[in-house]
């Protein structure tokens, strides 16, 4: 299975991108995770709804190409649906029956403009609580990693 995150932003702590390493390494030999990092549209220290709206339409216009047009399609956003290990384990299978990759989209600060959300097969939530991007796309990778885990029958996800 052909994985895939497309994030806006890039991860300036060497400790976020030494764990990214870490779980691209150990999912290379599972299910290949490819990670697409596209720039966050600055804005000011106060924007607007207009501004904040113009900004997500930007971005979404800079990754829409990048997805490609049969790949399932999950959005991580605050509204999203939440699920525990085995069930995101499950829900990839599935996916991947009809599929042929899987993309998980991280929105930049203000999240993923609608059309990337509508464009989902699955809204995806991490946790109610609100997470720094950096963090956040350290987790997905580890649960891709558990899900992949889970599907081979590892004992890794105990």
């Amino acid at each position: 299975m052909k994985t895939a995150i497309l994030a806006f932003g890039s991860l300036t702590e060497p400790f976020w991108a030494d764990a990214m390493r870490e779980y691209e390494k150990r999912l290379s030999r599972l299910w290949p995770l490819r990670v697409v990092e596209l720039p966050e549209v600055r804005l000011s220290s106060s924007p607007s709804p207009g501004e904040i709206a113009a900004a997500l339409a930007a971005e979404a216009k800079a990754a829409a190409p990048r997805i490609p047009p049969r790949a399932y399609v999950a959005a991580l956003c605050v509204e999203g649906k939440m699920m525990s290990s085995p069930a995101l384990s499950a829900a990839m299978e599935t996916a991947a029956m009809t599929h042929p990759e899987i993309w998980f989209l991280i929105g930049s600060s203000y999240g993923l403009d609608p059309s990337l959300k509508a464009r989902a097969d699955l809204r995806l939530s991490l946790s109610p609580m609100t997470l720094p991007h950096s963090l956040a796309r350290v987790v997905l990778a580890e649960q891709i990693y558990r899900a992949a885990q889970i599907a081979r029958g590892a004992p890794y996800h105990k």
